[in-house]
């Protein structure tokens, strides 16, 4: 412990040894996905994510000697500031993320460092892990560890919980990702409620079309802020971080896997459903060179792949309270199983991650028999 440092992250190489430690730290897990070295190192670089255009971040680097053994961000989100506090968020409050250590007594200096910089930033609470936005990867696993993560969500050492914990922080919220066969037909109460909704001349449910693909983004955004905005942790997504995702997914958006729902010819909802990427990205090791770009180009031409991914979903708030907004929920997820079944070669669905208190879409998966695979945890500390 005598010979530790920690030091702000400056300069390119250091974003490098930043983005590098969890290579070392997680080889022999096998149930981690090493991200593309391209797509860490982007997350990580404000000129590379349009996030930071309201945001202020500073990265931290523990070493011993030119060992690195730790790295942490710290991180203000101008826009959450301005959210009300009984919404997770709210005046005062700063996140810390990307938070990977060799040991414990490493991992609690870190987070020191990055109280100590959110402190001297006027900031009185802290909330992490959430690296870095809400719509990144928020929460720390703490429940399913046995299998990989899908797309877009995290992994994590199972010991890093009682570190958390024992550093004074308590759980603030959990999230929650079920999964379910989508081989199977659902219930026949669920088959009912499809067959109502297919019988309603009001309701169309359609594809998107991603020849007009900002077009359709413009509309599942506007029900996305709708839908969510009282949501505990809801920022609103910006232009900048709007341009940035639709660069990343839209090689991965496929018009039978996103459904827009409407109301006497209105866009009420929308679901979002991703291939899992994490499959072929696996085997590459977090590279592309010398042949993975090949084999991850050959894969986006025609995917196959075991599970699918529901990272979003949403009704209008003026729905939400009705027997209307679970309907529509089930007509878009039986459309979406169908098309991933038969032209993807799915054979698993992953919804979430949900709220613990969303009882709404709680109900929906448990009504679709399906079960938690994973837990997330939001731990919050006052500074």
């Amino acid at each position: 412990m005598s010979d530790l440092t920690i030091t702000p992250v400056t300069t390119k190489r250091e974003r490098k040894a930043f983005v590098d430690l969890p290579f070392r730290l997680y080889r022999d897990d096998p149930n981690w996905v090493p991200p593309l070295m391209g797509e860490a190192l982007g997350l990580i670089t404000p000129e590379k994510n349009g996030w930071y255009s309201h945001a202020k971040v500073q990265l931290f680097l523990a070493h011993e000697g030119v060992r690195v053994v730790g790295r942490i961000s710290a991180h203000i989100d101008t826009l959450a500031l301005t959210m009300p506090a009984a919404q997770g968020f709210g005046p005062g409050v700063g996140q810390w993320g990307l938070m990977d250590a060799e040991r414990e007594d490493v991992f609690v200096a870190l987070l020191g460092k990055a109280e100590d910089w959110l402190r001297g930033e006027g900031m009185t609470r802290a909330l992490g892990p959430i690296s870095q936005s809400i719509w990144e990867e928020p929460g720390l696993l703490v429940q399913g560890f046995d299998h990989p993560p899908t797309i877009m969500m995290g992994h994590a050492k199972p010991e890093y919980r009682g570190w958390i914990e024992r550093a004074g922080y308590e759980p603030a919220k959990q999230l929650f990702t079920y999964e379910l066969d989508i081989t199977k037909e659902f219930p026949p109460i669920v088959k009912r409620i499809i067959k109502s909704g297919e019988s309603n001349p009001r309701i169309v449910v359609r594809e998107v079309d991603k020849r007009r693909f900002e077009e359709e983004a413009a509309i599942i955004l506007s029900i996305l802020n709708d839908a969510w905005s009282d949501n505990w942790g809801f920022v609103p997504l910006t232009p900048p971080e709007i341009k940035d995702v639709g660069v990343k997914l839209k090689p991965i958006v496929f018009n039978d896997l996103i459904r827009i729902a409407e109301l006497d010819g209105r866009p009420v909802a929308f679901m979002i459903t991703l291939p899992d990427l994490n499959e072929p990205i696996k085997p590459l090791g977090g590279s592309l060179l010398p042949f993975g770009w090949a084999k991850l180009l050959l894969w986006l031409r025609k995917p196959k792949v075991r599970t699918m991914r529901v990272p979003l979903m949403g009704v209008v708030k003026e729905l939400q309270a009705s027997r209307m907004a679970s309907q529509l929920a089930f007509m878009m997820i039986e459309y979406i199983r169908r098309a991933s079944v038969e032209h993807y070669g799915a054979s698993r669905g992953e919804i979430g991650w949900i709220l613990e208190d969303n009882q709404g879409m709680r109900s929906i998966a448990t009504t679709l028999e399906s079960e938690v695979n994973k837990v997330y945890t939001v731990y919050g500390k006052t500074l």
